[in-house]
Formats: structure tokens, C-alpha cells, sequence
């Protein structure tokens, strides 16, 4: 059977054409994460898929286009470990960037079961080696409305009147949630410094955002960042805790 398979592996890479599971990196293989139907969950199971090379994954499905409708169906798949972790490499916003998801019936069969645009929301990672355990992402139809975790980027410090007089920028958040449409996901939100100067603040709602998103905070006048005429010096009750 082996001697098979490598037969038939030889032809296709004569006649051309890549087999399914080893296909070459290109544009797609960094946009597109391949899949095939997983059938059993739980431990052994999960161990089983990565000392294979895979990464057991869920795809969710929302009940409807509105949030708050719980979700509708969980789909188990596994994934290619090499693969997705090239994908987390390229992207630093790997978890708010919409991308494709192409489920194949089995690992070396060419028919696709299943398409479509996805979230991905979770990596877990082995706290000691950083391996991705698993992976958890939901559909993202175009009109599903979904609340993202966006990151905050800081842009324009080198022009900051404040920071050039010696200022110092106090990053307070470094992300903030909003209700997103899944076409109109951005996959970062950023604050721009270039004209703050000593003693000014961004608030959360000041930060300009596609008109489709809906900042979620029971407090949007909440700042995001603040320039301080001088770092600010860590309290006694601090030193002591650390002492």
C-alpha cells in the first residue's frame, strides 16, 4: 500500500500536479488554512492529532447574523500544524484578521466539503515550548456581526510635540472590543500621536473607526493613552510588594 501511494505520489509530481498534502507554500497556503472533518474530541484524542503533526481545531457557527444568539453548531477539523504556524508567523493579527478555510474530506482527497470565510478567535498555546495546542475560529459570513478583541498600535512617535520635549507616552490599553461586521473587521485600531502634546489624552471614542463598528465599554470617554511630562515613578507600596 505504501509502495502505492508513492507511485501514485510520482505520477502526480510528474504529470504537474501537487498532491493535496504537500502542497508547496505559496500567496493561499499563508490566507487559506486547510482543514479535514475531525470525528472524535477529548484528550487522547487531541494527543493523538499533534504527535501526527495536526492541531485539532473547532469551527463555530453563530445561531444568526445577531449577536447574542449563541452558537448554532461546533464543528470539529484539524489542521495542519506546520501550516498554521507559518500562518501566526506572517500575521501579527492573526486573531482579528478574517481569512479562508477550506475543509477537505480526508487528508488526501482532493474534494472540499466545506469553504468559507472565518475568525480565527483562539490559539492555545503549551505555556513551556509555545506549541499551538489548539485552535478555535468562528464563521464569518459576510453581514454576521461579531465582537472582536482589536489590537491598539501607537503610530506617529517620532512627530509627537510631547514625546520631542521629553514626554512620556503611558500606554493604558493595548486593545479594545467592538461589535464588527465580519466584512469590515480591521485588524488593528490605531492611535495616532502625531500632534498630542504634554498633558493631552485619547480617549476611546475619539479613536476614528469604520462607521459599522460599535465600541463596546460601559465607559467610552475612558483614555487610551496619555503623554505624561515625565515617567511616572512606581509607588512605595509597589517597591515593597516587589521587595
Amino acid at each position: 500500500m505504501a509502495q502505492c501511494l508513492r507511485g501514485k505520489a510520482a505520477a502526480a509530481a510528474a504529470a504537474g500536479v501537487s498532491a493535496p498534502w504537500r502542497r508547496a507554500a505559496s500567496a493561499s497556503y499563508h490566507h487559506t488554512i486547510q482543514a479535514v472533518p475531525r470525528e472524535t474530541s477529548g484528550p487522547r484524542a487531541a494527543a493523538r492529532e499533534r504527535r501526527h503533526g495536526r492541531v485539532p481545531a473547532v469551527l463555530l457557527t453563530l445561531a444568526g447574523a445577531s449577536p447574542g444568539n449563541g452558537v448554532a453548531h461546533r464543528k470539529l477539523l484539524t489542521a495542519e500544524r506546520k501550516q498554521l504556524v507559518e500562518m501566526v508567523k506572517q500575521s501579527p493579527y492573526f486573531l482579528s484578521t478574517p481569512v479562508r478555510l477550506q475543509v477537505r474530506a480526508g487528508e488526501r482527497s482532493n474534494a472540499v466539503v466545506h469553504s468559507g470565510t472565518v475568525l480565527p478567535i483562539k490559539v492555545h498555546r503549551d505555556e513551556s515550548t509555545g506549541h499551538i495546542l489548539n485552535l478555535v475560529m468562528v464563521q464569518a459570513d459576510e453581514g454576521t456581526m461579531l465582537k472582536v478583541n482589536l489590537p491598539v498600535e501607537f503610530k506617529g512617535e517620532s512627530a509627537c510635540p510631547g514625546l520631542k520635549k521629553g514626554g512620556f507616552l503611558q500606554k493604558i490599553r493595548t486593545s479594545l472590543v467592538y461589535l464588527c461586521p465580519a466584512e469590515h473587521i480591521p485588524p488593528k485600531i490605531e492611535v495616532d500621536l502625531a500632534n498630542l502634546d504634554v498633558g493631552d489624552r485619547v480617549l476611546m471614542h475619539n479613536i476614528p473607526v469604520h462607521p459599522s463598528l460599535k465600541l463596546l465599554s460601559k465607559n467610552e470617554t475612558m483614555p487610551v493613552c496619555k503623554i505624561l511630562a515625565s515617567k511616572p515613578v512606581e509607588s512605595e507600596t509597589m517597591q515593597d510588594l516587589k521587595s
